[in-house]
């Protein structure tokens, strides 16, 4: 009986694991690239997500001051490398800048790197804000 209510609670909570992260296809870099639509849906969960995760905005300190995704974490491109230990490996990362160049580039690093949760959010923080989801100043 055990083994039923195990399989059937594994069997309802797989969609909502599979829509949470790390299903999307991977690039040849590493990493996976999230629609913000996704990203939106798992942020909407926040820690209550079945799959832990940040948001890992590699923009600049004034570009981040004129608005940001709420709970991001601001680490520029420019000093990723140095402070790389403050990026957990243990959860999933959602990377994003102003319209996804930089962003992408961070997503290789990390992936260069040995981190394996990693997605680059598509569009970046105007597509986000072009979907009409809301930022913190």
């Amino acid at each position: 009986m055990k083994r039923i209510i195990l399989a059937m609670m594994v069997l309802i909570m797989m969609p909502v694991m599979v829509s949470a992260c790390g299903i999307g296809e991977q690039t040849a870099d590493g990493y996976e690239n999230a629609t913000i639509a996704h990203t939106h849906d798992h942020w909407q969960q926040g820690a209550s997500s079945p799959i832990p995760f940040i948001l890992l905005d590699v923009r600049t300190p004034k570009e981040y001051a004129e608005g940001h995704i709420a709970g991001a974490k601001l680490i520029p491109i420019q000093v990723l490398a140095e402070r790389m230990a403050e990026v957990p490996h243990d959860k999933q990362v959602y990377v994003y800048c102003h319209s996804g160049a930089r962003s992408s580039r961070a997503a290789k690093l990390l992936a260069a790197k040995g981190y394996t949760n990693i997605e680059n959010i598509v569009g970046g923080i105007v597509a986000w804000k072009d979907a009409g989801y809301p930022v913190e100043k």
